[in-house]
């Protein structure tokens, strides 16, 4: 069945009957901040009209958003011949009554400009290049089309497709919609997918056709003539296995995105304090600045490192403590322990953690290293994990681990305490005579 919106893309208010109504929930990503983005079901009708202007998900195009008799459609399904509207309602529709529906044009609009961009795109890639697209994607600010070739696509191959494709839509070419048999392969002899329909397809199919440039089997909706689309920026392309994605927007959305680039632009001019042509060397010499004071830093944590270990090692044997816990907040920087293990003393227990620089007690993540008896390593390196979320393991008297939650840092330290306190012993009570 062809639907009302696939013969009239543009139609944005309709009157049909009611074919059917059934209670249904829907599960749905709520994004308010309230919430955290939980799922939570949503309550209302499957709906089946007689005809709609809501376009059924399908062909890689997402479903349309709208309103029958003004209650909320957020979704809508093709199933066999039939769409069936979701509408989050409290009451239900009464079977042959007559309802109004009312489409989100907005929403129409960018997915017409996205899927007609998206067949001229395919189009040129392949007249061009031989590449044939495999599949594309839809996305919510961006969309791109997998072509079958292992080759990654310069920036001069998509500067060269971008700009046939934008003198395409500046000549405003026909968009047309051609209904044929998909059984009677002499109807469309240069239709670009005269296979792959649904297994549960019934009647004509559908074949858009860009003048002069090709016909595609489509069952979506697409602009009328090429100008509608307004332009076309291929963003990059990006190999993946043995295919390359490229990426693009089209229309409004080119609009968008630049918009969010001039005033991440502006951002970043008040960030630097300087011109958006300085931006790059700007960001470099602050690139610089960090990985030198990085080195510093790393230098001077290695030679405290060095200085805690020859403080204990200068300790004549009768002061040294039995066990040294030390615990660092600089960052996850390993190199910290090993340097202070190499100077400090034999014949003390050490329990060493380095973390994020967040405050103590806190679900911070680093890491974790034991060094001393190996019978008290082997028993007390397990419960630290435990307790501090981590895993790890060791051997001879040594033991590490990565660690994912320090609040238990303090459990682990009185565990270590308890194994080191004097043992109180009991005196016998003496036995008074008889």
């Amino acid at each position: 069945m062809v639907f009302k919106c696939q013969e009239d893309s543009f139609l944005k208010q309709y009157t049909t009957k009611i074919v059917s109504c059934e209670y249904a929930t829907l599960d749905r990503t709520d994004v308010d901040a309230a919430t955290g983005g939980e799922v939570r079901p949503v309550r209302g009708f499957n709906v089946v009209c007689e005809d709609t202007i809501l376009f059924p998900e399908g062909g890689g195009q997402p479903c349309d958003y709208g309103t029958i008799n003004g209650q909320p459609v957020r979704s809508v399904l093709r199933k066999g011949t039939t769409a069936v509207h979701f509408v989050e309602s409290s009451s239900s529709f009464e079977e042959g009554a007559e309802v109004h529906q009312s489409l989100d044009w907005d929403r129409r609009l960018d997915h017409m400009q996205q899927h007609s961009g998206q067949h001229l795109i395919t189009a040129l890639f392949d007249r061009e290049f031989k590449y044939d697209t495999t599949s594309w994607s839809l996305g919510s600010s961006v969309s791109y089309i997998q072509l079958n070739t292992p080759h990654l696509i310069s920036r001069e191959s998509l500067d060269l497709i971008e700009r046939q494709a934008n003198d395409l839509i500046r000549e405003g070419r026909p968009v047309s919609v051609v209904l044929v048999d998909p059984k009677v392969d002499e109807e469309f002899p240069d239709a670009r997918a005269a296979r792959g329909l649904p297994k549960d397809h019934e009647g004509l199919a559908r074949v858009v056709r860009i003048e002069g440039i090709e016909s595609n089997m489509c069952c979506g909706t697409h602009v009328t003539d090429l100008s509608q689309l307004q332009c076309i920026k291929l963003l990059f392309a990006e190999k993946v296995k043995t295919n390359v994605l490229v990426h693009f927007v089209v229309g409004v959305r080119v609009l968008r995105k630049l918009g969010e680039v001039f005033q991440r632009e502006q951002q970043l001019t008040g960030a630097l304090k300087g011109g958006a042509q300085q931006h790059l060397e700007l960001v470099q010499k602050l690139q610089q600045n960090v990985k030198g004071t990085r080195k510093a830093f790393l230098q001077l944590l290695k030679d405290f490192a060095t200085a805690e270990a020859e403080r204990l090692d200068d300790l004549s044997k009768a002061q040294r403590p039995q066990y040294f816990a030390l615990h660092r907040r600089d960052g996850i920087e390993v190199d910290f322990i090993h340097t202070f293990l190499r100077h400090a003393p034999e014949g003390i227990f050490y329990f060493l953690t380095v973390s994020e620089g967040i405050a103590a007690g806190s679900s911070a993540k680093g890491h974790l290293v034991l060094r001393g008896d190996p019978a008290l390593v082997a028993e007390l390196g397990p419960q630290f994990l435990e307790l501090l979320e981590g895993k790890g393991n060791g051997k001879e008297g040594s033991f590490q681990g990565k660690i994912n939650n320090l609040a238990k840092l303090p459990e682990c330290i009185e565990l270590l305490e308890s194994h080191f306190k004097p043992k109180k012993t009991i005196e016998p009570k003496p036995v008074s005579g008889s």
